[in-house]
């Protein structure tokens, strides 16, 4: 008989989800689907709110990657103050982000995904967390939470908190740094970048184990969407869109993010409160993309940091075109560790970093603002319409993981059908369904903001079960 498995909730990830597996009469999967069960709405709570209070509030959308909001909110307020703002507070705020970049990695890797790839996807689930971690491989286990600290002290000496700082404001920041402060950050590099060396070294020498999943873990061609210099390294910060094929192809480059609608388009599914997004000229759902640490390393064409280019050249070598495997987006995480922990070691030695020019100030010149960051997961878009007296009338918020969706649910249906037995299920099975999920590294409160009308099904349904009415959107 066919039936239908469910995951829920989804585990080690950040926020709300459910999988479901459709398996026909032998057994045999035919469909999975990955679900976000929460909605949150930040696009309609901004309406109304004085544009300046932007970047402040879009930090509240999220507890672990506040740093990204505050950055691609802070320079869609550049884009409606029309200014440039100092060359110091641009570095100031990419050290911020880099260090958040640090520390959301740190967290995913060590504390979410390290306990499969240490102790194995068929170990038993109350040891494969954390703190069996520490158990097993206790040098591991600190070494991540003290790559995290690195990253949140980073934030914290900057912007006063480690969540939700307020530093980073419409036309720069608010505060420059001090020598002493630039002291104390650099006096962490060295530690910093050894940990991040272990960890890699330690992914390389355990990543042979797991040659089964690196086949079957989201590998599939597809799209890949990153931000670039303006020569093809890797940014995070200022740089352009570009897109490369599952060959390594480029097939666009230098897209200006704020002329996103151009090239970027969103859908709504029935079954989701995550909205999918396209590339246009291919189409819904052909021109689906991958984004985060594996896109960003497919489509730059070097880092550069020493280190971090010479862990990329290794990383490039792993198939010929683009690394197609979602499994890599583990080992793509750790060499951006290591690239953001030398970036910010180059822009604090930059000789202009403790300039007290780290601001501009305007009123609103524009009605329309877009701003554009990397986020640890991905592309991160915000855009915001106001009035004359610079109250917001509308936002709209594209997020990585929505950026992501396709390939997520893509990749669930690829792991299920070659892992799950319907007629003899065992929890390792269904724990690499939920594995493929957390390569991805999802951030699912950062990423349901509807913009639009999205399908709703109610049903009201009375104690004897029986239905009393129900309402329908399409």
């Amino acid at each position: 008989m066919a039936k239908t498995i469910t995951i829920d909730p989804v585990t080690r990830i950040e926020g709300h989800a459910k999988i479901t597996i459709h398996v026909d009469d032998k057994g045999e999967v035919e469909d999975a689907r990955f679900h976000i069960t929460q909605f949150r709405g930040f696009e309609k709570l901004s309406e109304g709110r004085p544009f300046a209070e932007m970047p402040s509030l879009m930090a509240r959308i999220c507890g672990i990657c506040p740093v990204s909001h505050l950055v691609a909110s802070a320079k869609a307020c550049d884009d409606l103050l029309a200014v440039d703002i100092p060359q110091t507070g641009a570095n100031l705020r990419a050290i911020m982000n880099l260090a958040q970049l640090v520390q959301s990695h740190a967290l995913s890797f060590f504390h979410l995904s390290s306990p499969d790839l240490l102790m194995g996807m068929d170990a038993a689930p109350a040891s494969r967390n954390i703190l069996g971690v520490a158990e097993q491989n206790p040098q591991l286990a600190l070494d991540g939470v003290r790559l995290r600290k690195f990253g949140q002290e980073i934030i914290a000496t900057l912007g006063g908190k480690r969540i939700h700082p307020a530093w980073i404001v419409p036309g720069g920041v608010n505060a420059p740094l001090t020598e002493a402060h630039r002291t104390e950050i650099l006096s962490g590099i060295p530690a910093a970048l050894e940990m991040a060396q272990r960890a890699i070294d330690w992914y390389k020498s355990i990543a042979d184990r797991y040659r089964e999943e690196q086949t079957t873990f989201g590998n599939f061609p597809s799209l890949f969407m990153g931000m670039v210099s303006p020569d093809g390294g890797l940014d995070h910060y200022d740089g352009k869109l570009r897109i490369v094929d599952a060959a390594g192809n480029i097939i666009a480059d230098q897209l200006d993010p704020k002329k996103y609608a151009d090239y970027m388009a969103e859908a709504t599914e029935d079954d989701t409160y995550l909205k999918s997004v396209y590339y246009k000229p291919i189409g819904y759902p052909e021109g689906s993309y991958r984004v985060g640490p594996l896109a960003r390393l497919n489509v730059a064409s070097y880092a550069g940091t020493p280190r971090a280019d010479a862990e990329m050249r290794l990383f490039k070598k792993i198939q010929r075109g683009a690394v197609l495997s979602s499994f890599f987006y583990h080992y793509a995480r750790l060499i951006e560790i290591m690239y953001g922990i030398e970036r910010i070691e180059e822009l604090l030695n930059d000789p202009d970093i403790l300039s007290t020019h780290v601001r501009a100030h305007a009123s609103p010149n524009r009605l329309e603002g877009i701003g554009m960051a990397e986020a640890p997961r991905g592309m991160l878009m915000h855009h915001y319409k106001i009035d004359e007296n610079g109250i917001m009338e509308w936002a709209n918020l594209i997020i990585a993981t929505g950026h992501n969706n396709m390939a997520m649910n893509r990749s669930v249906l690829q792991v299920a059908k070659h892992f799950v037995d319907g007629n003899k299920l065992e929890e390792g099975m269904l724990n690499r369904v939920e594995a493929v999920i957390r390569t991805y590294d999802p951030c699912l409160s950062c990423s349901t903001h509807a913009a639009g009308k999205m399908p709703l099904h109610v049903r009201l349904v009375g104690p004897d079960g029986a239905l009393l009415d129900e309402k329908r959107r399409d």
